[in-house]
């Protein structure tokens, strides 16, 4: 790291520090530059002003999804389970000094914004998870926390908490990764037969992620990015077929990368809290002739 101050004459009403022409008065200001090891450049101000934005340095960030296919696995004859891809975010993040008594916390929060998860038997029917609230449009996204650490996506290396004053700025990186690792029973879910009928999975989920700086006492946040991904998986199965050689992928083999926005979109308020993903899913049984049923409610 390397340091360079400039000095700045501005004119000023205060006691004379230097003499000027014309009778003018200067005072001599000190600006800091600080040169971040990755080349990123961020002025700090030397008066006690807020935390802003622009004085937040996000260097190296980087959202990928794995180049590898959906792994389908059969060693069950009650469910088929499918790994997918790991979507990973990362980021190396410097904070100016904090002048003040106050905590701030950098990391990831993540909503889905959109879930078609299908699993069909067949003629017989089909079983779905589905967030009622985002289905019907009375949301626009549901958090993604990992249910504790609302409204972070988690508390180990998603986040970094910076306790104020600091003399010197914080230097650190958040990351992140998420991935799709579900069971789906060979059988209709909702019938006392253990006979495989499962014929399709199609599943087809997004996501926003944000990088963001919040002051824990008064809940200012700071939008760093903004990223966009998609998961898609789409399994077709022969039951008639033996254990281990029923599922294939078909459709894509990889998935599309994550978009960095290059503008930022605001956290809808269903992001920044309860309930996350996992406690608002509903597991229904929609039958070819009859009606829907719940098969595991929202907690």
């Amino acid at each position: 790291m390397h340091g360079l101050v400039v000095l700045t004459l501005v004119e000023s009403q205060s006691a004379v520090r230097f003499p000027g022409p014309g009778g003018l008065t200067w005072l001599l200001l000190t600006v800091t530059f600080t040169f971040t090891a990755m080349g990123c450049i961020q002025s700090i101000a030397c008066n006690k002003s807020r935390l802003k934005r622009e004085n937040i340095v996000v260097c190296d960030l980087s959202a990928t999804i794995d180049h590898c296919p959906t792994v389908i696995e059969e060693n069950s004859p009650i469910v088929l389970r499918y790994k997918t891809p790991y979507f990973k975010a990362s980021a190396r993040v410097v904070v100016p000094p904090l002048p003040r008594n106050e905590t701030w916390v950098v990391g990831w929060i993540q909503a889905c914004t959109q879930m078609e998860f299908y699993n069909t038997y067949g003629d017989v029917g089909m079983s779905s998870w589905e967030l009622p609230q985002l289905r019907e449009g009375l949301v626009r996204a549901i958090s993604d926390s990992d249910g504790v650490s609302y409204p972070w996506y988690g508390n180990t290396t998603e986040t970094v908490t910076i306790v104020g004053p600091t003399s010197k700025p914080s230097r650190f990186v958040v990351s992140m990764n998420d991935n799709f690792y579900p069971s789906v029973t060979w059988a209709v879910p909702v019938s006392e037969s253990n006979t495989p009928l499962l014929t399709n999975i199609k599943r087809d989920q997004s996501f926003t992620t944000w990088l963001v700086a919040l002051n824990t006492t008064s809940r200012e946040k700071i939008l760093l990015h903004t990223i966009k991904w998609r998961m898609r998986v789409d399994v077709a199965v022969d039951p008639s077929l033996p254990l281990g050689s029923r599922a294939r992928l078909v459709g894509r083999v990889h998935q599309d990368q994550p978009r960095v926005l290059s503008r930022m979109e605001p956290i809808p308020p269903n992001a920044m809290g309860r309930p996350n993903a996992n406690d608002a899913q509903v597991l229904m049984w929609r039958p070819r002739r009859g009606p829907p049923l719940v098969v595991i409610p929202s907690k």
